[in-house]
């Protein structure tokens, strides 16, 4: 077992919040259109900010740790990515203003990290008391995986978030973004901007998202430390891939088949390391080494061949999928 100190946990999640810090003081003290140039830098350096962790804590703990790290990372980067394109999505519907995206990012990623956090101690403790929660893990995996795979063409409908819905019902709602703002006055009534509509949807499909990806980090590793670092250097870096690959994202026709793919492994793998400790020690388990190739071959194949198809035909567009079909409305052909 990983055993971490309390100095070793306080100064992990300063470093974090640190990051945070400064990602909102950039986005609150100076808001403004995120470059390609700005957002490269940001995004190499927080990836390098996450190898070096991941180096520090491999010659610190061990190989063993530092692979179920790296496979951490490399899961919630991948599904991270799928992220971006909901947040695409959302920012599109709601016609944010390109000077306020770097504010919602940050405020979405921090609302990610807290719900995430709780969801980590959530599992850890369950884990702990129950080994059948590998079982339940692995089976939410593979149906998230399936309904993933069956509706990789279609988008999450933003507006039938029920979250948003109640808002738009209950809440008094500015017909405008007031100067970055989630609350304001007109006419002495308090009313809510449509950023705070925003932040709303993110942090919902933050909640989905969470269900998802905490179940999958703890496939490769049971230390609740590695899930909640490998989560926290993923989404880190979240605000300025978005900046930078939202006009690459389209070219990525196959990647809801990956993500379905990986989890559907990982579930499986769950579902094998619970047979080996609850039924029979003869049962296989699949190493972690293993579980990094299968996930990074996966990535490596889906990426080449999304650009192979969109390069052959341009109008293929990708989707960021969805857990569940979405209504469509009939064509009216005639009054």
């Amino acid at each position: 077992m990983l055993e971490i100190g309390g100095l070793t946990w306080g100064l992990t999640i300063g470093l974090v919040v640190a990051l945070l810090a400064l990602d909102l003081v950039l986005a609150a003290v100076r808001p403004h259109r995120v470059g390609f140039r700005e957002a490269t830098f940001w995004s190499v350096f927080y990836v390098l900010v996450a190898i070096a962790f991941g180096v520090w804590f491999t010659l610190r703990y061990g190989g063993e740790f530092g692979t179920e790290y790296f496979a951490g990372y490399i899961i919630e980067k991948s599904l991270s990515v799928d992220n971006l394109f909901v947040f695409v999505i959302i920012m599109t519907t709601f016609a944010v203003p390109e000077e306020y995206q770097h504010k919602v990012l940050t405020f979405g990623i921090m609302l990610a990290l807290a719900l995430r956090a709780i969801f980590i101690a959530l599992g850890a403790a369950l884990l702990s008391l129950f080994s059948f929660v590998f079982l339940l893990f692995g089976l939410l995996l593979i149906y998230t995986a399936v309904q993933l795979f069956r509706h990789r063409n279609e988008d999450p409908d933003v507006e039938d978030n029920a979250v948003v819905r109640t808002a738009r019902r209950i809440l008094p709602i500015t017909d405008h973004y007031v100067g970055g703002k989630l609350l304001t006055r007109i006419d002495g009534r308090r009313m809510v901007t449509p950023l705070f509509l925003v932040l709303l949807a993110i942090g919902s499909v933050d909640l989905l998202f969470a269900l998802d990806s905490i179940p999958a980090v703890f496939g490769v590793t049971r230390e609740a430390y590695i899930v909640f670092v490998a989560n926290a250097f993923a989404l880190l870096g979240l605000r300025a891939l978005y900046f930078l690959v939202k006009g690459l994202l389209d070219r990525l026709v196959y990647l809801s088949t990956g993500l379905s793919i990986i989890l559907a492994f990982i579930g499986v793998k769950l579902i094998l390391h619970w047979a080996h400790v609850d039924i029979d020690e003869r049962v296989p388990e699949i190493p972690t080494p293993v579980s990094l190739l299968v996930i990074a071959v996966v990535l490596l194949v889906v990426t080449i061949a999304s650009l192979i198809k969109t390069r052959r035909d341009p109008s293929a567009k990708a989707h960021a999928g969805s857990l569940r079909a979405h209504p469509t409305v009939p064509e009216q052909t005639g009054p």
